[in-house]
């Protein structure tokens, strides 16, 4: 057993309100020095290393620190903690989630000294440009395995070692990764030189765990049951034999695994690129054999009452507006029907059901326990073993917020009322989902039953975090005898012992690690920073692959262009050329414009959050999705401003609006009755005078099964009815060099300032004044201002004589000229 130990006493600690335990002290003083991934057995305080470092930080270096959390429970749990644990007012101690309104959170970070957050709300406050890292000291990844992909964090880490003065990384993980490669990869793209191991082998850290007992139940299914699987195989070796005839696979059997599947989609979609028909069929067809693979896992690893949810979702589906032919085709089949009435008339009990009942019984009754946790990958299976359970349990459940397919989640206020209640003693048992899988502070419990094998090692490991921490426990996995339970059971023994080994290879490896990604990573972080590296030597963020949380903090488990600088560049010498020579003033005294058509480094990252001046390009909240905004805010001279426009999706000048569409979209939206692409083209035309549609993607005329020559009847409608530029790019990151490309020859060459239109705000009446007189002659709102300043009046401005004209500053003869004609000329 653990021995007592004495209170930690160190600056803006609250007085022995932690105990000293020597391997947080030694994890938290290697962290202090340097950015470093901190790996520590689930349960043995993690936070607390954090904690200790942020004390310490602020204490010497001052500033401010930042916490990221994946999900909101956790967000909170940390705030209340850091409140408890440090000497520092709750009211500068603030959470930042998506439940905080944007303009709040903005006033809430210049006077917080503690931000705890989801990561999704700060990369978007960094793409809108609310908040700077400039003087965050330390800011902690939480749960940093996720630090992949396109996920949050790899672009905080990303803009946090440019922007801060004094960075200071730690990240921290109970399982960072399957294998050495994945752990390199975290490190490098949260910029991380030191790792920091300790298992449950050390000696500081054996002395606080405790030995956990897996077993493993085997179930077997009923005949009714298994019906209603071979009903569903049956459908899926039929669509497979479809895609067998084009030669996209070799089998035809139902147990295919993911990795096929995957293969098979990338094969129809290199068919889809090639402009084949037979590819759009096949991949209509493939989505189909997805939908039915997972009815089949319902049926076959969760409860029938969870397949019944799912029909009932799918029906929907193919009788909305806009559905997809694969959801109408599966529902309309004889042998998915059948299915259907099979699970419909179906009144007896999926076996799991049965022996949780019997589990729970043994711990809470035969051995006296006290709580037992199960765990489910499916909403749907914990409110039906809710529903069940509870009438010889007491029994809640615990989900995430939201769920896309209609079934009700839980709030952050109820989530944490659950756990508290459940902490207390007030219910025996928790029914969670994947929410309460990373780091919640879930008290001891005598029993975690996994309601099905878990696939991946992380979340295996993470589960079995929450028994066998104060006391022996227990761990039981459920596992339907002869389905994919049981491949999933083989490959997480698999992964379980291989990130077991690779935590002890980790430990023995760190030394090369560091070496690996301290060596590579100088130059990366050179580029990004501008080459002034901060505290160590990070990385160049690699983005390999992973899971994108939707951007509202999601809690449950989710084209390369070249760039057309060069010819827009000339195109902006000319037409600057022919400006001054006609006499119209390019900058007003004292401004010095960019050189035209400069563009940051394809590898730089330079801070723009926080920055008032430079090139602005609003960007409207939806454009989100794709990796434009945060691409353009990364740019040097580039500020971007979040904004839910009422149309387009990027605002480049007063006259300039962007409506962006994939090639896929743009074809979809000809089709859309409820708001066709022409109603929204309608509306920015109206609202700007220089409305640019762009065009994305390299296929435009293989979408669908669309005459190419309606496509190009859309396109020529844009042109010539709607007076739009209809602009062709090839990927996010043409459309990304496009648009910073306009918005510095609006701003700087042109002279133009930002305005959004179409805002349901009120303009002033100077405002109005202005909008109006820069609408004439296509002048910017600086030479409008300067001919409402001179001439007093909008009115006056409009009857003025050309010779009164030009004698107002940065009015030529031809801007004069035009002014007249277009005042003066009839209405034709």
């Amino acid at each position: 057993m653990a021995t007592e130990a004495a209170g930690i006493d160190r600056p803006l600690l609250v007085d022995d309100f932690l105990q000293e335990r020597r391997y947080q002290l030694q994890l938290a003083d290697a962290a202090a020095d340097e950015h470093t991934l901190v790996c520590l057995p689930t349960g043995l305080g993690k936070t607390t290393v954090s904690l200790l470092v942020t004390a310490e930080r602020l204490h010497e270096a001052g500033g401010k620190a930042l916490f990221l959390a994946p999900t909101k429970p956790l967000v909170q749990q940390h705030a209340d903690f850091y409140r408890e644990a440090l000497e520092i007012p709750d009211d500068e101690i603030v959470v930042f989630t998506g439940d905080v309104k944007p303009d709040d959170r903005a006033a809430l970070w210049d006077d917080a000294r503690i931000v705890i957050a989801t990561p999704q709300v700060v990369e978007n406050d960094l793409v809108g440009n609310r908040i700077s890292l400039r003087d965050v000291t330390h800011c902690t990844f939480d749960e940093c395995h996720r630090a992949t992909g396109d996920y949050a964090y790899v672009y905080i880490a990303e803009r946090y070692h440019a922007d801060a003065a004094d960075p200071l990384v730690t990240g921290m993980s109970a399982s960072p990764g399957g294998d050495t490669e994945e752990i390199e990869t975290v490190c490098e793209n949260l910029g991380l030189v030191n790792v920091e191991v300790m298992t449950e082998e050390d000696a500081d850290v054996d002395e606080y765990t405790h030995d956990t007992d897996v077993q493993w139940e085997q179930v077997t299914l009923p005949d009714e049951v298994l019906a209603i699987r071979d009903a569903l195989n049956e459908v899926i070796t039929d669509r497979l034999e479809k895609l067998k005839s084009l030669g996209v696979t070799n089998t035809t059997n139902p147990d295919l695994s993911q990795k096929d599947l995957n293969k098979m989609r990338g094969q129809l979609k290199q068919m889809m690129d090639n402009d084949q028909s037979e590819g759009y069929k096949g991949m209509s067809t493939h989505a189909e054999v997805m939908k039915l693979r997972r009815a089949t896992e319902l049926v076959e690893t969760q409860s029938v009452e969870s397949v019944r949810r799912y029909f009932e979702r799918q029906r929907e589906a193919a009788r909305s507006s806009g559905a997809s032919k694969a959801s109408q085709r599966m529902v309309a089949d004889p042998k998915v029907r059948e299915a259907m009435r099979k699970a419909e008339s179906f009144d007896g009990l999926h076996p799991k059901f049965s022996k949780a009942r019997i589990l729970l019984a043994e711990t809470l009754g035969i051995n006296e326990g006290e709580r037992a946790i199960l765990f489910t990958e499916s909403r749907d299976t914990a409110e039906a073993l809710v529903e069940f359970l509870s009438a010889s349990f007491d029994v809640r459940k615990f989900v995430g917020q939201g769920d896309k397919d209609g079934s009700d989640g839980m709030s952050q206020k109820q989530q944490q009322e659950t756990l508290d209640e459940f902490k207390a003693g007030e219910f025996e048992v928790l029914v969670s989902t994947s929410v309460a899988e990373e780091g919640l502070d879930v008290p001891e419990v005598d029993l975690v039953c996994f309601y099905e094998p878990v696939p991946t090692a992380i979340r295996s490991i993470q589960r079995k975090g929450r028994t066998g921490r104060q006391a022996e426990g227990k761990v039981v996995v459920l596992m339907a005898e002869d389905t994919r339970d049981e491949a999933f059971f083989w490959i997480s023994r698999r992964r379980e012992k291989k990130m077991a080994s690779q935590l002890a290879e980790l430990k023995e490896a760190t030394d090369d690690i560091e070496e690996t990604v301290g060596d590579d990573g100088q130059a990366g972080l050179d580029a990004f920073s501008g080459g002034s590296s901060g505290k160590g030597s990070e990385p160049e963020a690699d983005d390999g692959a992973g899971e994108r949380v939707d951007s509202d903090d999601s809690d449950d488990d989710v084209d390369d262009g070249e760039n057309a600088d060069a010819g827009l560049t000339d195109f902006a010498e000319e037409a600057r050329a022919g400006e001054e020579g006609a006499g119209e003033s390019k900058a007003t005294d004292g401004e010095e414009a960019t050189e035209e058509g400069a563009r940051a480094d394809d590898d730089a990252v330079v801070a723009t959050a926080g920055v008032d001046e430079g090139v602005e390009v609003v960007v409207d909240q939806r454009e989100l999705d794709s990796s434009i905004a945060k691409d353009l805010s990364t740019r040097d001279g580039l500020v971007t401003r979040l904004e839910t426009l009422a149309v387009g999706d990027y605002v480049l000048s007063d006259r300039v609006a962007v409506e962006r569409k994939s090639a896929a979209d743009f074809v979809d939206s000809m089709l859309d009755s409820d708001r066709s692409m022409f109603e929204q083209i309608g509306e920015l035309s109206r609202a700007y005078a220089r409305p640019v549609m762009v065009v994305e993607g390299t296929n435009l005329y293989g979408q669908r099964d669309i005459d190419p020559n309606a496509i190009r009847g859309a396109l020529a409608s844009l042109a010539v009815d709607f007076d739009v530029s209809v602009l062709r790019t090839e990927g996010e990151d043409d459309t990304t060099e496009l648009l910073a490309t306009i918005a510095k020859r609006e701003q700087e060459t042109r002279d133009r300032e930002v305005s959004v239109h179409g805002e349901k705000t009120t303009k002033t009446r100077a405002e109005q004044q202005e909008y109006v007189v820069s609408s004439i002659a296509d002048i910017g709102p600086v030479t409008a201002r300067t001919l409402l300043e001179h001439f007093g009046t909008v009115e006056a401005v409009m009857t003025a004589p050309e010779d009164d004209l030009l004698e107002v500053d940065g009015v030529g003869p031809v801007t004069a000229e035009r002014i007249r004609e277009v005042v003066g000329s009839e209405y034709e």
